[in-house]
């Protein structure tokens, strides 16, 4: 590994964040010169960011832990045509108030990693719409279309991969590299902006952006990317068998998502505790060595560190507690995800698979069956074995009572009124 002089490049090369970077020893000369300001951009596709961009937030938490200054660009503007990378169909098309929604559920997530404020290193929040929404087609087209050649844009994987399939590709789609291009140029002549950081999948977006600086402007921009993480298993990163992992409390309770990173695979432990944790990397190493059942302490203290970074301290230990009732003394635990039911429907009876469906722990009614089927469905720690079984009050115990869907999901159903 290269010796690079900035904390920075050492570290992340280190914890294993980078999949590429450009002139990566004059990037790395420039950051141990002075406090360079980098961004990462986020589209508001969605009311929360998921897992799967935890690796970038992570790279913007380490680039202000080493005197950097952080910037994240919410894609207000971007996200009205959409991203194609990646992707056989076109996204569907928002309204602005769906994105302004989208965006305010999405900045929350960043306050739990980053410092925000004035000063020199402290992070900062800029909307592309505010310079995007404002430019004249001509003059834009005039001013920085000519320097796209389309014969290399058709090179980039975004569109080459939906030519091959014989996919369509609407031109609102083929403008989306050019728009991110210009987002970078104009962070520079803004804030002064060199580094564009982002996931593998963006590459050729990023590499537009430093060329277009080059022409432009006559600046030296730098990019850096991430590796798309995917689980020793293959499963892309941000999903689980329940869904999507959400970054947000609102969208995913913190017991869930300690249970998430609980459930890590063991050859993936190491690997995530030096992404996802701020842990030192002999601590990491030893836990990474551990065998046998002690591998599950490891899991358990990856959960921790992860939730703590993103609900705070007593989050993550309430999720712990939660689980030890559960899992070790056979309870129900005070943090389980929890649905509450009308009395008079619970005394009519509900049908089971209806109120696993209604408790989260099964997408539809149909996976509800084969899940009670399979024998995987349980009704305070009994094996449901009946498609047809109406769950009654009689089965509450202190007001409550506890579904299973296997070994590693569960909830809890309350009675209201």
């Amino acid at each position: 590994m290269t010796a690079f002089a900035s904390d920075f490049m050492r570290i992340i090369h280190e914890r294993g964040f980078v999949d590429a970077c450009t002139h990566a020893e004059e990037l790395d000369a420039l950051l141990n010169r002075e406090v360079v300001t980098a961004y990462i951009g986020y589209d508001c596709t969605a009311r929360s960011l998921h897992v799967g961009s935890l690796v970038s937030i992570m790279l913007l938490r380490w680039l202000q832990k080493t005197g950097h200054r952080p910037l994240v660009l919410m894609g207000g503007g971007t996200t009205r045509i959409g991203d194609p990378t990646g992707r056989d169909d076109m996204r569907k098309l928002l309204t602005d108030d769906e994105i302004a929604a989208n965006m305010a559920g999405i900045q929350s997530v960043f306050a739990k990693y980053l410092t925000f404020g004035d000063g020199p290193t402290d992070a900062r929040m800029v909307n592309n719409a505010d310079w995007l929404d404002g430019l004249a087609y001509i003059p834009f087209l005039r001013d920085y279309g000519r320097h796209f050649s389309i014969n290399r844009m058709l090179t980039f994987d975004s569109v080459r991969m939906r030519l091959e399939r014989e996919t369509h590709m609407s031109f609102l789609e083929f403008n989306y590299m050019i728009l991110q291009a210009y987002d970078f140029l104009e962070l520079n002549r803004r804030d002064g902006v060199r580094l564009q950081m982002g996931g593998a999948d963006q590459w050729g977006n990023i590499v537009n952006g430093v060329e277009l600086g080059r022409r432009c402007d006559g600046v030296s921009l730098y990019g850096l990317t991430v590796p798309l993480i995917t689980s020793a298993s293959g499963a892309k990163m941000g999903k689980s068998a329940q869904g999507a992992v959400w970054l947000n409390a609102e969208q995913l309770a913190p017991y869930d998502f300690w249970q998430f990173w609980r459930n890590t695979e063991d050859a993936d432990v190491g690997r995530f505790l030096r992404l996802f944790t701020e842990l030192p990397l002999d601590e990491i190493a030893r836990l990474e060595a551990l065998g046998g059942a002690e591998i599950n302490e490891a899991k358990k203290v990856l959960a921790h560190e992860a939730t703590a970074l993103a609900h705070g301290e007593a989050a993550a230990l309430a999720a712990a507690e939660t689980a030890r009732a559960v899992f070790e003394q056979g309870g129900v635990g005070e943090d389980l995800p929890t649905v509450t039911v009308p009395a008079a429907e619970l005394a009519a009876g509900v049908p089971a698979p209806t109120l696993f469906t209604r408790a989260g722990l099964t997408a539809s009614n149909g996976e509800a069956k084969r899940l009670i089927k399979g024998g995987g469905a349980r009704l305070n720690d009994a094996v449901v074995d009946d498609i047809g079984r109406l769950v009654t009050d009689a089965d509450l115990s202190g007001g409550e009572l506890k579904l299973s869907a296997g070994r590693k999901h569960h909830a809890l159903v309350r009675v209201e009124g």
